[in-house]
C-alpha cells in the first residue's frame, strides 16, 4: 500500500463517490477540546526546510525554507551561504520581495551557477506555473529566466559538462504526478483518456525551449546522466505512470536518439530481484556499470532494498548486500570501486559505504555515521547532497529537535566535530509532547524495533493509556522526525497518551528478508509483532521497560497500511479499547476491482485476485467482521488515489450492521495526503475526541 511521507500502503482508488458528494470545500468541523488548537498551533510554528544542496567545490550551500511574513508562513524561498560564514545567508529569488514558491535547487558542475524553479513571475491563469531560473551568486546580479513552461517540471540535474539541464517534465499537467494527490473525477475512457506522461526533458544551460528526450510511450520516475553526458539511465514503465511503477524497467538511451534499451526487466530477471521494484539508478564514474536499489517496495519514492550493480550494456547483475541486516535507501558512487549509501538501521538512519568488488562495508568511523533522527537533502528519499571532497549537506530532525540544515565533513574539524549546524530557524521550538525513546523486542524469529513517545508532563507515579500508531507501507519505517500539523503520533502524546510506533515485519530497517516477511500474510505475523510490542511496553515495573502504561487502556490507529492494520486488527483481537482507521482497506477482493494502481498488489499477494482469491480473502477484515467489538472511527478523502473511499464505506457499513460504535468521516476534494489545513486539523481533532471518549487520558 502506498506511503504517506513514509507512513502509508499502495492503495489506489477509482473514487466512485466523488461526484455524488455535496458541493463543499471542507468537512463540517467536529466539536473539539480547545487545547487541540494550541497543540496544532504549536506544530504550525515550525519553519519547514524542504531541500538543501552543497556546491560541488564544497564552498557554498543553498537551501529551501518555508517563507515567513508577519508571523505567518507562506510560500518557500531560497537562501545561500558560504561554508566559511554559514550564519550569514542571502536570499536568491526571481521575485521582488513577494511571497511565492521557489524550490528544486541544483548546482552546476563548476559551482558557479544555481538553477531553481520559481513561480514568482507567473501571472493570470498561469499564476502557479513554475519556470527555471539561473542565479550566479558571485555576480550579485538578478537571476535570469530560462524557460516558459506549460506543465510541471521537477528534479533538475545538469549534465556532467554543465552544458545541458535535464529534468522530469509532465507537459500540460493538470495535477501533481503522484498518487498521493487528489485524483481527477473519473470521466471518459478510464486508463486511456487524459493520460499525463512524465518524461525527461532538456534545455541548454543558458535557456531555451524544452526538448523531450525520452519517448511518450514511457513514463519516467528517476534518471541519471552518464559520466560523458551522452546517455541517460532511467527507471520507466508504460503509462499510466501511477499504476505501473511496480513493473518498471531500467533503460539506457543516448540523448540524441529516441530509442531506449531495456537493460533490466525485474519481471524476467531470475533470482532475488524477480518481480520486485527498482529505484535510484546511478552510473559508475567510468560509465561501465549502473547501480540501483532493488527490493520489495510499496510506493515509488519510498525506497528500500539491496544494492545491485549491473553492466551498463545489460547482463552481469550482482547483489552487493544479500545478507545486510539494514535497508539501503539511496546511493552514489564515490569511485569505481566504492559505493556510499544511506540506510535505515533498526529505526535509525545511517551513512555507510562498501567495496564494489567484495561487497564488504567500510568500518572507518570517519566516513560513516548513525543518527537517531530523520535525515535527507530533500531530493530523493534520504539522499544527501555531497561535494567533491565528501562534505555532505542534509536536513535533520527528530521528535525532540525541529528541522535544521546541517553539514557533515568526513574529517573532524578543529572543534572535534563532524557535524555543523548551519541554520537556526527553529532553535526556540520545544516539543509539547514527551520524550521519545527507541524500544525493541523479539517475536517469532525476528527482532522488532520501534519508538515510544512519552506523554507530555509525564509523571512516573501515574498510569497512562497507550495508543499504537502503525506506519504506512508496509515497506516503510517509523523514523524519529519533527511532526507536521496533520495526522500523526505527536498530538496524542501532547494529550496525555503514550504512543508506540512499531516497525513490524514488512518494515524497512532489518534487511530485505524482514521486509519480505509479511508477503501474503498481512495482518497475521505483523499483527503478532505489534501485539508483542504492546506486551513489552506494558510490563510491570520489575521488568526491563517500566513505563506505567495501563494495559486496559490501549488504542490503535494508522493511515493507509496502518489504516488497514487498524481495520483488520479489531477483527482479530479485542485488545484495543478504541480504534481510528485512516484511509484503510476493509476488503482486498473488492479493493482490487476499485483501485487504479493494482500493479502494486502482485509482488505482495503473489497473484491477482482473479488467480488466487483465497489469499485476498484471508487478509480481508470484512470476512471477520462478526468478531469486532472495538469502537472504530474511519476517516478518508473522497478522491483518495491510494486507498479508495469505498473501502471505508464498506467497513463502516458493516460495523453499523453489527451495532458496533462507529463513525465515518469523508473529506471532500482530498487525496491520500490531505492538503486543506482545516481538514488536517479536523481529522486529528476527531481522532483525539474518539480516544478521549472510549479511553480517556486522566
Amino acid at each position: 500500500m502506498p506511503t504517506l511521507a513514509r507512513k502509508t500502503l499502495p492503495c489506489a482508488a477509482l473514487v466512485l463517490l466523488a461526484t455524488n458528494l455535496p458541493a463543499q470545500t471542507t468537512a463540517a468541523s467536529a466539536p473539539r477540546d480547545p487545547r487541540i488548537d494550541t497543540v496544532l498551533a504549536d506544530l504550525g510554528k515550525v519553519r519547514s526546510l524542504y531541500q538543501t544542496a552543497i556546491s560541488p567545490d564544497g564552498k557554498t550551500i543553498a537551501w529551501v525554507v518555508q517563507g515567513e511574513e508577519a508571523g505567518k508562513h507562506n510560500g518557500s524561498e531560497i537562501e545561500i551561504a558560504t561554508l566559511a560564514n554559514p550564519e550569514k545567508s542571502t536570499r536568491v529569488t526571481a521575485g521582488k520581495g513577494e511571497l511565492c514558491d521557489e524550490s528544486s535547487i541544483a548546482w552546476s558542475p563548476n559551482s558557479k551557477t544555481l538553477i531553481f524553479l520559481s513561480n514568482c513571475q507567473a501571472t493570470g491563469e498561469d499564476k502557479d506555473q513554475a519556470d527555471f531560473y539561473l542565479a550566479e551568486p558571485a555576480s550579485k546580479s538578478a537571476p535570469r529566466r530560462l524557460t516558459h513552461l506549460h506543465g510541471i517540471p521537477e528534479s533538475p540535474a545538469f549534465s556532467p559538462d554543465g552544458q545541458q539541464l535535464g529534468f522530469l517534465y509532465v507537459e500540460g499537467a493538470t495535477r501533481p504526478a503522484s498518487p498521493l494527490a487528489a485524483e481527477k473525477p473519473p470521466a471518459g475512457v478510464i486508463g486511456e483518456d487524459g493520460l499525463e506522461i512524465k518524461r525527461v526533458a532538456e534545455i541548454p544551460a543558458n535557456g531555451g525551449e524544452p526538448h523531450q528526450i525520452t519517448p511518450a510511450s514511457l513514463y519516467v520516475y528517476e534518471f541519471d546522466w552518464s559520466p560523458d553526458g551522452q546517455q541517460l539511465a532511467y527507471v520507466a514503465a508504460p503509462p499510466p505512470g501511477e499504476n505501473n511503477w511496480w513493473v518498471a524497467q531500467l533503460y539506457t538511451q543516448p540523448i540524441d536518439s529516441s530509442k531506449p534499451t531495456s537493460i533490466l526487466d525485474p519481471a524476467n530477471t531470475p533470482g532475488p530481484l524477480h518481480g520486485l521494484q527498482i529505484a535510484v539508478p546511478r552510473w559508475s564514474p567510468d560509465g561501465k556499470q549502473v547501480a540501483f536499489i532493488g527490493g520489495l517496495m510499496s510506493d515509488q519514492g519510498v525506497t528500500g532494498g539491496d544494492i545491485y550493480v549491473l553492466n551498463s550494456a545489460g547482463g552481469s547483475l550482482r547483489n552487493l548486500t544479500p545478507k545486510l541486516k539494514t535497508t539501503p535507501v539511496w546511493l552514489y558512487w564515490q569511485s569505481n570501486d566504492k559505493i556510499a549509501f544511506t540506510e535505515i538501521d533498526s529505526g535509525a538512519t545511517a551513512f555507510n559505504s562498501l567495496n564494489v568488488a567484495t561487497g564488504t562495508q567500510n568500518d572507518d568511523a570517519t566516513s560513516a555515521f548513525v543518527l537517531p533522527e530523520a535525515m535527507g537533502s530533500g531530493a530523493l528519499d534520504m539522499s544527501l547532497s555531497i561535494a567533491a571532497d565528501g562534505t555532505a549537506a542534509m536536513i535533520r530532525s527528530s521528535f525532540n529537535r525541529a528541522p535544521e540544515v546541517w553539514i557533515w565533513t568526513p574529517t573532524i574539524d578543529a572543534t572535534g566535530r563532524h557535524f555543523t549546524e548551519v541554520t537556526q530557524y527553529n532553535a526556540a521550538l520545544k516539543p509539547n509532547w514527551g520524550n521519545a525513546q527507541p524500544v525493541g523486542w523479539s517475536n517469532d524469529r525476528f527482532p522488532i524495533d520501534g519508538w515510544l513517545l512519552y506523554p507530555t508532563n509525564y509523571d512516573p507515579t501515574k498510569k497512562y493509556p497507550l495508543i499504537v500508531y502503525v506506519h504506512g507501507g508496509p515497506s516503510s519505517a517509523e523514523l524519529p522526525h519533527w511532526p507536521s500539523p496533520g495526522f500523526g503520533p505527536a498530538p496524542f502524546a501532547a494529550f496525555g497518551y503514550f504512543v508506540l510506533m512499531p516497525n513490524p515485519r514488512g518494515s524497512y530497517g532489518q534487511g530485505e528478508a524482514f521486509t519480505q516477511a509479511n508477503r501474503k500474510d498481512f495482518g497475521y505475523g505483523d499483527l503478532r509483532d505489534i501485539l508483542a510490542g504492546v506486551d513489552a511496553v506494558t510490563r510491570s515495573p520489575r521488568d526491563p521497560l517500566p513505563h506505567n502504561i495501563d494495559p486496559e487502556r490501549v488504542g490503535l490507529t494508522g493511515w493507509s497500511y496502518g489504516g488497514f492494520m487498524t481495520m483488520f486488527a479489531v477483527t482479530q483481537t479485542n485488545r484495543f479499547r478504541a480504534a481510528v482507521a485512516g484511509a484503510g482497506i476493509a476488503n482486498w477482493q473488492s479493493y482490487y476491482g476499485e483501485n487504479s494502481i493494482d500493479q502494486w498488489m502482485i509482488p505482495f499477494f503473489g497473484a491477482s485476485v482473479y488467480d488466487d482469491p483465497g489469499v485476498y480473502a484471508k487478509m480481508s477484515a470484512i470476512n471477520f467482521i462478526h468478531n469486532v467489538k472495538t469502537p472504530t472511527l474511519a476517516v478518508v478523502g473522497d478522491r483518495d488515489g491510494e486507498c479508495p473511499a469505498p473501502q471505508s464505506f464498506e467497513f463502516w457499513h458493516a460495523l453499523k450492521a453489527q451495532h458496533v460504535p462507529t463513525q465515518l468521516v469523508v473529506y471532500p476534494n482530498e487525496g491520500h495526503g490531505f492538503v486543506n489545513p482545516e481538514h488536517q486539523s479536523d481529522v486529528i481533532a476527531r481522532a483525539l475526541a474518539w480516544f478521549q471518549q472510549y479511553m480517556p487520558a486522566q
